[in-house]
Protein backbone atom coordinates (compact mmCIF):
# COMPACT_ATOMS: atom_id res chain seq x y z
CA UNK A 1 0.00 0.00 0.00
CA UNK A 2 1.70 3.32 -0.83
CA UNK A 3 2.43 5.79 2.17
CA UNK A 4 0.02 8.41 1.31
CA UNK A 5 -2.73 5.34 1.26
CA UNK A 6 -1.83 4.42 4.42
CA UNK A 7 -1.98 8.05 5.71
CA UNK A 8 -5.76 8.60 4.19
CA UNK A 9 -6.70 5.71 5.51
CA UNK A 10 -5.69 6.28 9.09
CA UNK A 11 -6.95 9.97 8.83
CA UNK A 12 -10.58 8.89 7.83
CA UNK A 13 -10.44 6.34 11.00
CA UNK A 14 -9.77 9.57 12.99
CA UNK A 15 -12.64 11.25 11.67
CA UNK A 16 -14.98 8.21 11.66
CA UNK A 17 -14.33 7.40 15.46
CA UNK A 18 -14.86 11.06 16.24
CA UNK A 19 -18.27 11.10 14.14
CA UNK A 20 -19.21 8.11 15.11
CA UNK A 21 -18.86 9.04 18.93
CA UNK A 22 -20.70 12.38 18.12
CA UNK A 23 -22.97 11.53 16.00
CA UNK A 24 -23.10 8.52 14.04
CA UNK A 25 -22.04 8.51 10.96
CA UNK A 26 -18.54 7.70 10.32
CA UNK A 27 -18.95 5.11 7.62
CA UNK A 28 -19.33 7.96 5.30
CA UNK A 29 -15.64 8.49 5.79
CA UNK A 30 -14.43 5.78 5.60
CA UNK A 31 -15.93 3.43 3.20
CA UNK A 32 -15.50 5.82 0.09
CA UNK A 33 -11.70 6.14 0.89
CA UNK A 34 -11.27 2.80 0.57
CA UNK A 35 -13.70 1.92 -2.47
CA UNK A 36 -11.29 5.34 -3.86
CA UNK A 37 -8.29 3.12 -3.31
CA UNK A 38 -10.06 0.17 -5.37
CA UNK A 39 -11.24 -2.31 -3.16
CA UNK A 40 -14.20 -3.98 -3.54
CA UNK A 41 -17.41 -3.11 -2.14
CA UNK A 42 -17.99 -5.57 0.10
CA UNK A 43 -14.55 -5.97 1.42
CA UNK A 44 -14.85 -2.17 2.04
CA UNK A 45 -17.35 -2.38 4.02
CA UNK A 46 -16.11 -5.32 6.22
CA UNK A 47 -12.59 -4.10 6.74
CA UNK A 48 -14.76 -1.07 7.65
CA UNK A 49 -16.74 -2.34 9.96
CA UNK A 50 -13.83 -4.13 12.16
CA UNK A 51 -11.45 -1.13 11.90
CA UNK A 52 -14.44 1.13 13.69
CA UNK A 53 -15.08 -1.40 17.01
CA UNK A 54 -12.04 0.37 18.75
CA UNK A 55 -13.65 3.22 17.98
CA UNK A 56 -16.29 2.82 19.57
CA UNK A 57 -14.84 0.76 22.48
CA UNK A 58 -12.76 4.16 22.98
CA UNK A 59 -16.05 6.84 22.82
CA UNK A 60 -18.07 4.54 25.25
CA UNK A 61 -15.42 4.94 27.81
CA UNK A 62 -14.95 8.48 27.36
CA UNK A 63 -19.27 8.73 28.05
CA UNK A 64 -18.82 6.53 30.97
CA UNK A 65 -19.69 9.19 33.35
CA UNK A 66 -23.57 9.65 31.10
CA UNK A 67 -23.20 5.80 31.22
CA UNK A 68 -23.70 5.11 35.21
CA UNK A 69 -27.18 3.97 35.89
CA UNK A 70 -28.28 2.82 32.55
CA UNK A 71 -27.14 -0.65 32.81
CA UNK A 72 -31.02 -2.33 33.22
CA UNK A 73 -32.10 -0.15 29.84
CA UNK A 74 -28.41 -1.20 28.22
CA UNK A 75 -28.99 -4.51 28.86
CA UNK A 76 -32.37 -4.84 27.35
CA UNK A 77 -31.65 -2.73 24.20
CA UNK A 78 -27.92 -4.12 23.58
CA UNK A 79 -29.71 -7.61 23.26
CA UNK A 80 -32.27 -6.44 20.39
CA UNK A 81 -29.12 -4.05 18.69
CA UNK A 82 -26.79 -7.53 18.84
CA UNK A 83 -29.38 -9.84 17.37
CA UNK A 84 -29.83 -7.40 14.56
CA UNK A 85 -25.90 -7.29 14.25
CA UNK A 86 -25.69 -10.80 13.91
CA UNK A 87 -29.20 -10.62 11.06
CA UNK A 88 -27.73 -7.99 9.36
CA UNK A 89 -24.05 -9.85 8.97
CA UNK A 90 -25.54 -12.65 7.70
CA UNK A 91 -27.69 -11.14 5.47
CA UNK A 92 -24.67 -9.03 3.79
CA UNK A 93 -22.62 -12.75 3.56
CA UNK A 94 -25.77 -14.56 2.36
CA UNK A 95 -26.90 -12.01 -0.33
CA UNK A 96 -24.60 -11.92 -3.75
CA UNK A 97 -21.91 -9.22 -3.72
CA UNK A 98 -23.95 -7.44 -6.97
CA UNK A 99 -26.72 -6.78 -4.54
CA UNK A 100 -25.05 -4.90 -2.17
CA UNK A 101 -23.39 -2.43 -4.68
CA UNK A 102 -27.24 -2.53 -5.94
CA UNK A 103 -28.55 -1.34 -2.77
CA UNK A 104 -25.89 0.41 -0.46
CA UNK A 105 -26.46 3.94 -2.71
CA UNK A 106 -30.03 3.86 -1.81
CA UNK A 107 -28.93 3.47 1.77
CA UNK A 108 -26.67 5.81 1.57
CA UNK A 109 -28.99 8.85 -0.37
CA UNK A 110 -31.09 7.95 3.19
CA UNK A 111 -28.39 7.86 5.24
CA UNK A 112 -27.24 11.13 3.68
CA UNK A 113 -31.02 12.87 4.27
CA UNK A 114 -30.93 11.95 7.61
CA UNK A 115 -27.54 13.98 8.39
CA UNK A 116 -29.35 16.85 6.74
CA UNK A 117 -32.65 16.59 8.82
CA UNK A 118 -30.72 16.03 12.09
CA UNK A 119 -31.62 19.45 13.24
CA UNK A 120 -35.40 19.06 12.27
CA UNK A 121 -35.37 15.61 14.21
CA UNK A 122 -33.40 17.28 17.38
CA UNK A 123 -36.49 20.07 17.15
CA UNK A 124 -39.13 17.53 17.05
CA UNK A 125 -37.65 14.95 19.32
CA UNK A 126 -37.46 17.95 22.09
CA UNK A 127 -40.88 19.06 21.38
CA UNK A 128 -41.58 15.26 22.11
CA UNK A 129 -39.59 15.00 25.22
CA UNK A 130 -41.53 18.40 26.70
CA UNK A 131 -44.95 16.71 25.85
CA UNK A 132 -44.02 13.11 27.47
CA UNK A 133 -42.50 15.64 30.74
CA UNK A 134 -45.75 17.34 31.00
CA UNK A 135 -47.87 14.07 30.58
CA UNK A 136 -45.02 12.28 32.94
CA UNK A 137 -44.82 9.31 31.01
CA UNK A 138 -41.47 8.73 31.89
CA UNK A 139 -39.83 5.83 29.65
CA UNK A 140 -40.65 3.83 27.03
CA UNK A 141 -39.01 0.72 25.97
CA UNK A 142 -41.80 -1.69 25.13
CA UNK A 143 -41.76 -4.26 22.10
CA UNK A 144 -42.27 -0.81 19.65
CA UNK A 145 -38.75 0.47 21.14
CA UNK A 146 -37.05 -2.98 20.96
CA UNK A 147 -37.79 -3.70 17.43
CA UNK A 148 -36.76 -0.28 15.95
CA UNK A 149 -33.63 -1.00 17.87
CA UNK A 150 -33.55 -4.50 16.18
CA UNK A 151 -34.24 -2.92 13.14
CA UNK A 152 -30.91 -0.41 13.80
CA UNK A 153 -28.97 -3.43 14.16
CA UNK A 154 -30.02 -5.26 11.37
CA UNK A 155 -29.02 -2.37 9.08
CA UNK A 156 -26.27 -1.32 10.97
CA UNK A 157 -25.16 -5.57 10.56
CA UNK A 158 -25.74 -4.98 6.86
CA UNK A 159 -23.90 -1.22 6.32
CA UNK A 160 -25.07 1.18 8.90
CA UNK A 161 -23.73 4.37 7.49
CA UNK A 162 -25.88 6.95 9.88
CA UNK A 163 -27.10 3.91 12.19
CA UNK A 164 -25.75 6.34 15.06
CA UNK A 165 -28.58 8.79 14.16
CA UNK A 166 -31.53 6.40 14.04
CA UNK A 167 -30.70 4.82 17.15
CA UNK A 168 -30.63 8.91 18.47
CA UNK A 169 -34.10 8.96 16.83
CA UNK A 170 -35.43 6.04 18.41
CA UNK A 171 -33.92 6.83 22.01
CA UNK A 172 -35.15 10.05 21.99
CA UNK A 173 -38.59 8.84 21.30
CA UNK A 174 -38.10 5.65 23.77
CA UNK A 175 -36.87 7.69 26.94
CA UNK A 176 -38.40 11.34 26.66
CA UNK A 177 -37.31 12.52 30.19
CA UNK A 178 -33.56 11.48 29.44
CA UNK A 179 -30.74 13.98 28.82
CA UNK A 180 -29.28 13.86 25.66
CA UNK A 181 -26.15 13.45 25.94
CA UNK A 182 -26.89 10.04 28.00
CA UNK A 183 -28.51 9.18 25.10
CA UNK A 184 -25.86 10.04 22.81
CA UNK A 185 -23.58 7.96 25.22
CA UNK A 186 -26.35 4.80 25.24
CA UNK A 187 -25.89 5.17 21.28
CA UNK A 188 -22.58 4.62 21.25
CA UNK A 189 -22.52 1.37 23.23
CA UNK A 190 -25.55 0.03 20.97
CA UNK A 191 -24.26 0.76 17.50
CA UNK A 192 -20.19 -0.41 18.71
CA UNK A 193 -22.19 -3.83 19.55
CA UNK A 194 -23.46 -3.98 16.43
CA UNK A 195 -20.09 -3.42 15.08
CA UNK A 196 -18.47 -5.88 17.24
CA UNK A 197 -20.77 -9.10 16.42
CA UNK A 198 -20.48 -8.30 12.49
CA UNK A 199 -16.96 -7.71 12.78
CA UNK A 200 -16.36 -10.95 14.53
CA UNK A 201 -18.87 -12.89 12.18
CA UNK A 202 -16.88 -11.33 9.33
CA UNK A 203 -13.59 -12.13 10.81
CA UNK A 204 -14.21 -16.00 10.17
CA UNK A 205 -16.43 -15.77 6.58
CA UNK A 206 -15.64 -12.96 4.71
CA UNK A 207 -12.27 -11.78 2.92
CA UNK A 208 -10.48 -8.65 5.53
CA UNK A 209 -8.84 -6.35 4.25
CA UNK A 210 -6.26 -6.53 7.30
CA UNK A 211 -3.86 -3.46 7.09
CA UNK A 212 -6.93 -0.91 6.10
CA UNK A 213 -8.82 -2.11 8.66
CA UNK A 214 -6.05 -1.97 11.28
CA UNK A 215 -5.09 1.73 10.32
CA UNK A 216 -9.25 2.70 10.72
CA UNK A 217 -9.08 1.00 14.03
CA UNK A 218 -5.99 2.65 15.30
CA UNK A 219 -7.06 6.06 13.83
CA UNK A 220 -10.84 5.54 15.46
CA UNK A 221 -9.33 4.97 19.19
CA UNK A 222 -7.77 8.19 18.42
CA UNK A 223 -10.84 10.03 17.17
CA UNK A 224 -13.25 8.41 19.64
CA UNK A 225 -10.99 9.28 22.44
CA UNK A 226 -11.16 12.88 21.14
CA UNK A 227 -14.69 13.50 20.33
CA UNK A 228 -15.52 12.48 23.97
CA UNK A 229 -13.29 14.92 25.79
CA UNK A 230 -13.84 18.20 23.05
CA UNK A 231 -15.93 16.62 20.07
CA UNK A 232 -18.92 18.44 21.56
CA UNK A 233 -17.07 22.44 20.07
CA UNK A 234 -17.01 21.20 17.07
CA UNK A 235 -19.85 23.17 14.76
CA UNK A 236 -22.47 20.58 13.85
CA UNK A 237 -23.73 22.66 10.15
CA UNK A 238 -19.88 21.88 8.93
CA UNK A 239 -19.61 18.40 10.19
CA UNK A 240 -22.56 17.59 8.63
CA UNK A 241 -21.28 19.29 5.06
CA UNK A 242 -18.47 17.42 5.40
CA UNK A 243 -20.47 14.04 5.51
CA UNK A 244 -22.80 14.86 2.89
CA UNK A 245 -20.01 15.81 0.28
CA UNK A 246 -18.03 12.57 0.95
CA UNK A 247 -21.49 10.43 1.12
CA UNK A 248 -22.33 12.05 -2.56
CA UNK A 249 -18.73 11.29 -3.51
CA UNK A 250 -19.49 7.64 -2.01
CA UNK A 251 -22.73 7.18 -4.66
CA UNK A 252 -21.24 8.59 -7.54
CA UNK A 253 -18.01 5.79 -6.87
CA UNK A 254 -20.42 3.21 -6.37
CA UNK A 255 -22.88 4.08 -9.60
Amino acid sequence: MPPLHALAIFAAGIAAGGINTLVGSGTLITFPILLAFGYAPVTANVSNTIGLVPGSVAGAIGYRRELAGQRARAIRFATASTIGGIVGAVLLLSLPASAFKDIVPAFIIVALVLIVLQPRLARALDGWRARQARAREGEHTGPTSLLAVFASGVYGGYFGAAQGIMLLAILGLSLPDEHLQRINALKVVLAGLVNLVAGIIFIFAAHVAWLPALLIAVGSIIGGIVAARWGRRLPAPALRAVIVVVGITAVIRLI
